[in-house]
């Protein structure tokens, strides 16, 4: 799958844009997805995942984070994603553990999660849509 190359360093929330914080469960780079365990941390979500709930992004990091630390995320609007995007285009959940990719890469078999859409090369418009509908194999 070609994820989209993220530098965790440039990754900067946009004004306007919602966001929370917990503790990471892993080892967590800025700009990459995550989802709430059972455990109540955050790990990476991943859209070929059989559970529904680690398919299910609740944030993209703002900070890298290892297990047991703060972890600080943007659960909607605009963030600066630290890569080069297609104005207009739509991101969604890669099968790569916290990646972003165009939906040309969402490969058989993994579920298809919007991520949202490129406001213009820069700017990633974060709004999560879970279909729970896995691509044909």
């Amino acid at each position: 799958m070609a994820n989209i190359s993220i530098t965790a360093a440039n990754v900067i929330a946009g004004a306007g844009s919602v966001q929370d914080q917990g503790i990471a469960g892993t080892t967590i780079t800025a700009g990459q997805v995550v989802y709430k365990a059972a455990t109540g941390k955050y790990l990476l979500a991943d859209a070929d995942e059989d559970t529904a709930v680690e398919r299910a992004p609740k944030g993209i990091a703002l900070n890298g984070a290892s297990d047991g630390q703060p972890l600080r995320f943007l659960k909607a609007g605009p963030i600066t994603i630290g890569a080069t995007l297609t104005a207009g285009t739509f991101y969604f959940l890669s099968d790569d553990a916290g990646g972003i990719c165009p939906l040309a890469d969402v490969t058989g078999g993994d579920y298809i999660v919007q991520i949202g859409y490129a406001k213009d090369a820069a700017v990633l418009m974060v709004d999560f849509q879970i279909t729970n509908v896995a691509t044909a194999p």
